[in-house]
């Protein structure tokens, strides 16, 4: 049985904070910054909003936008990394508050669970709810998979430029009109890592940045080689010499923590899909140079990044590989489109690959481009860690939805926020009633007990 994804939404906050005055405020050049992460604006929460109202605004919007009941859909999962409540499921907030508006006890029916695997759960969510389609027991009704997330760091650390906040929808079902996902060939690879991670209690994560980095790309190629197995062994793709797995997906949307980290991660996967083939001579030849090598190439990736010497050597050569006409045209090609939002809103950890699929829907229409029977690749990474890759094909009835798709006119008027009003909200000194803005026909938090026997209670209203 046919199953994917029939159509996307998004709900992304209003506010924002400017790079040009986050690097002001700490003394940074604003255009190396903005080069060098790729990051433009970031999206950023206000005092009556949370992952839970920002996911319910997401799916009453593509509820609305296909005129669907309460009663047409069977599933209902969130995925986040955002969670405040160590029991509750996000989901049940959701659902409490699309009940305000489509009846009490309307959505009862609905299963669903609170998905976490850092940036990578949205994807194991996707491919649950894929599954159940395809085995038919959702007897014809839809799945809602959602990712909403908030990327805070703490002031002044090194990702705090990498903000962002957001939720994404994905609407499934067994006859989508915009991707068929790929069956039998999802591939993952999982480890115990501490690269990454939030402990009990603590509002920001621990990160451990360049070790992270290199572990995504690491488990992402793991993920790959799992797939390109899967592809052979199903006969999806017929693979020619002198071919990579690359060269059979048309585009190719990578996990985005920042949007010039969907550069590095494509530069090191064609890096490693190309050595081992004829074009690799060309490439070295053009370079100039042999690719350079750690002094232990079996090592840990301590050791690698512990290498100076190479980390230096790999870095002039990555800059210089990434210049090729032969790199350029896949860069071009494949990615590009998919890291304008990215740039626009920020970091969305388990959205922000959704968000950059749907980026590159839109602006690949806007080229012009005929996406029907397009094959989209997917690079999803979590921390902690996990990567996933799959695959799907563009509908022939994509156009459909595509066409309608505006990231400005969906996103909505934004404010952009002072240097004090953006520390105001980073440090929680706002309640719900100082929001910023005053929004109509949207979920808002307008409270949070403190009382010893319902601490932790949350209470969310529909605007009119």
């Amino acid at each position: 049985m046919a199953a994917g994804i029939d159509d996307v939404a998004i709900y992304i906050p209003r506010l924002y904070l400017d790079a040009a005055d986050f690097a002001n405020a700490r003394g940074l050049d604003p255009v190396k910054l903005q080069k060098g992460l790729g990051v433009s604006q970031m999206a950023i929460v206000d005092a009556n909003q949370d992952p839970a109202c920002l996911a319910a605004n997401a799916c009453l919007r593509i509820m609305e936008k296909n005129n669907l009941s309460p009663d047409d859909i069977g599933r209902l999962y969130i995925s986040t990394e955002s969670a405040f409540d160590e029991s509750k499921a996000m989901n049940s907030y959701v659902i409490g508050m699309l009940e305000q508006v489509y009846g009490q006890g309307s959505f009862e029916h609905c299963g669903g669970v609170e998905t976490k695997f850092a940036c990578v759960s949205g994807s194991y969510a996707l491919y649950d709810n894929t599954n159940w389609i395809r085995a038919g027991e959702a007897e014809g009704k839809s799945a809602l998979v959602v990712v909403s997330d908030i990327a805070k760091y703490d002031m002044g650390s090194s990702g705090e430029m990498t903000q962002g906040a957001g939720s994404v929808v994905m609407l499934l079902n067994d006859k989508p009109r915009l991707l068929e996902f790929d069956p039998k060939v999802t591939s993952t690879s999982i480890k115990d890592e501490y690269d990454f991670y939030r402990p009990f209690g603590k509002e920001t994560p621990i990160v451990h940045g360049q070790y992270s980095n290199l572990l995504y790309m690491i488990q992402v190629r793991k993920a790959l080689e799992a797939y390109k197995k899967r592809v052979v062994a199903t006969n999806l793709i017929e693979m020619k010499e002198g071919e990579t797995i690359l060269d059979h997906m048309d585009y190719i949307n990578m996990h985005l923590p920042y949007s010039n980290m969907g550069k590095k991660a494509l530069a090191y996967l064609v890096r490693h899909e190309w050595r081992q083939l004829p074009r690799w001579k060309n490439i070295l030849e053009q370079i100039g140079t042999e690719e350079p090598i750690p002094k232990d190439p079996r090592g840990t990736i301590e050791s690698v990044l512990g290498d100076e010497e190479f980390m230096a050597k790999d870095h002039e050569f990555t800059k210089m590989f990434t210049k090729t006409q032969e790199y350029q045209d896949v860069y071009e090609s494949k990615l590009s489109s998919s890291l304008i939002a990215s740039s626009m809103i920020g970091n969305l950890y388990t959205a922000s690959l959704y968000l950059g699929f749907r980026s590159s829907l839109e602006f690949e229409y806007q080229k012009g481009v005929d996406l029907e029977g397009k094959r989209i690749g997917f690079g999803s990474y979590g921390s902690g860690s996990s990567a996933m890759v799959f695959s799907g094909v563009v509908q022939p009835e994509y156009e459909d939805i595509v066409k309608s798709m505006n990231l400005e006119a969906e996103i909505g008027p934004r404010r952009r926020l002072t240097w004090s009003e953006y520390e105001d909200l980073h440090e929680n000194k706002l309640t719900p009633e100082e929001s910023k803005m005053h929004t109509k026909k949207e979920f808002v938090l307008v409270d949070v007990k403190t009382e010893t026997e319902s601490r932790g209670e949350r209470r969310y209203v529909f605007t009119n």
